[in-house]
C-alpha cells in the first residue's frame, strides 16, 4: 500500500437517527413492527454473510504473499502459467522474490518478468505452478458508486485477510510520491473504496460479490490534519480493466507496446519558489522527436500551466496528461530562464511502456 496525501478539504457530521412522527417527535416502534422486521433483518444479514462467505471460498486462493529482501505486499494469480499481477511498488528494485499462497504451503521462488512503473503495475512469475488457481477478472468499466466490495490481501504481512467496504468514486486520478527506488506513478480511472487498505494489501484483490478481481488496491490518502496519518475510508485501486490489458501485453510481448496515455516528452522535476512552496515543474531534458522538442520547449524552461490549468508540480502535469490522448494539441505556458513566459502550442505523444 501507498500512501497519497489527500487534497481534499474534509470535515466529519455526526448526527443522530430516529423515524419522525406527525408531531415532529421520535415514533416508537410497536412491538409488533419490531417483531415482524426483525425476522427480515436477519435473513438479509444471513443473506450478506453468504455471499462474503462464497467470494472469499472463491477468491482467496488466487491470491499470494510476495516477499522480498525490503519488504511484502501482494498478489493475484494470472493464469495457470504462473504469471502473478502486483504492484510495482510492491517489486521495487527486487528481480527475484518469493510467494506463498493466502491458503498456505510452502514458500515458492519467483522472478519479475516486467514493471511498467509509470502505472504502477509489475507482472512476476513463480516456477512452480502446482496448485495455482488464477482469478477471474471483471469489467471494471461496469463498476458503480455504491456497489459492495471486499479487498484481499495480506496487510501487515496478516496472510489472506480481507476488509469489507463499498465503490465509493470512480474515475479519480491520483499519484505516488516519488520514494528511493520508485519514481511514482500516476493511476487514471482510479477505483475509490472504503475498504480498508494497510501497508501490505498492495498488489491484492478488489472483488465485488460475483467474486471477480475488479481493481488492484495500491494507495491510501494520507490526511493532513492527522500529521500524516491515514485518512480513515479513503483508499484507491487500479481499475482490473486496466491491470489485465498491461499484465496481457507483458506476458505476450515481454514489455509494454502500448500505455494508451499520452506524453509530452520531457524529463523534469517540481521548482521550489522562494516562499518554499512548489512553482512549476522545471524541464530537466527533453525527448528527441517528441512533442515537447518538436514545439520549442527547452531543458531549462519551467512548466507554470498546461490549457490553463496550472501545474506546480510534477504529479499535476502527469495527473492533466492522464486526461488527455495522443495526437491532442495542447497549450503549455513556459517560463524562460530569462524570466519571458511564452504559451506554446505542443501536440502529445505516447507515453513508452517499459
Amino acid at each position: 500500500m501507498r500512501k497519497m496525501v489527500a487534497g481534499i478539504a474534509t470535515a466529519a457530521l455526526l448526527t443522530g437517527c430516529a423515524a419522525i412522527g406527525p408531531a415532529g417527535t421520535a415514533s416508537p416502534t410497536s412491538p409488533a413492527t419490531s417483531a415482524s422486521a426483525t425476522p427480515s433483518a436477519a435473513a438479509s444479514q444471513q443473506s450478506l454473510e453468504a455471499a462474503y462467505e462464497q467470494v472469499i471460498t472463491k477468491v482467496l486462493p488466487s491470491i499470494v504473499q510476495i516477499n522480498t529482501e525490503t519488504g511484502l505486499g501482494s498478489g493475484i494469480v494470472y493464469d495457470s502459467a504462473g504469471h502473478i499481477i502486483t504492484n510495482a511498488h510492491v517489486v521495487g528494485e527486487a528481480t527475484r522474490m518469493t510467494v506463498t499462497l493466502a491458503t498456505g504451503g510452502a514458500a515458492r521462488d519467483a522472478r519479475l518478468v516486467k514493471s511498467f512503473t509509470a502505472g504502477d503495475l509489475a507482472i512476476i512469475k513463480v516456477n512452480d505452478t502446482k496448485g495455482l488457481t488464477p482469478a477471474k477478472f471483471g469489467d471494471s468499466s461496469k463498476l458503480h458508486v455504491g456497489q459492495v466490495v471486499l479487498a484481499m490481501g495480506n496487510p501487515l504481512g496478516l496472510s489472506g485477510s480481507v476488509t469489507n467496504g463499498i465503490v465509493s468514486a470512480l474515475g479519480r486520478t491520483v499519484s505516488e510520491p516519488e520514494e528511493p527506488g520508485s519514481p511514482g506513478a500516476t493511476i487514471a480511472n482510479a477505483i475509490q473504496t472504503s475498504a480498508a487498505i494497510n501497508p501490505g494489501n498492495s498488489g491484492g484483490a478488489l472483488v465485488d460479490l460475483a467474486g471477480q478481481v475488479i481493481g488492484i488496491p495500491t494507495l491510501a490518502a494520507l490526511d493532513p490534519n492527522l500529521s500524516g496519518g491515514a485518512a480513515p475510508g479513503i483508499g484507491f485501486a487500479i481499475p482490473s480493466n486496466t491491470a489485465t490489458d498491461i499484465a496481457g501485453q507483458i506476458v505476450r510481448y515481454g514489455k509494454v507496446t502500448n500505455t494508451h496515455r499520452a506524453a509530452l516528452g520531457i524529463r523534469g522535476s517540481t521548482i521550489i519558489g522562494g516562499n518554499g512552496r512548489p512553482d512549476g515543474v522545471g524541464v530537466v531534458g527533453v525527448e528527441k522527436g517528441s512533442g515537447a522538442q518538436k514545439a520549442g520547449i527547452r531543458a531549462g524552461d519551467v512548466i507554470v500551466s498546461i490549457d490553463g490549468k496550472d501545474t506546480n508540480t510534477m504529479a499535476e502535469l502527469a495527473e492533466y496528461l492522464t486526461t488527455r490522448k495522443p495526437g491532442d494539441q495542447v497549450k503549455v505556458e513556459v517560463r524562460h530562464p530569462d524570466g519571458n513566459t511564452e504559451t506554446i502550442v505542443a501536440t502529445l505523444g505516447r507515453l513508452p511502456g517499459e
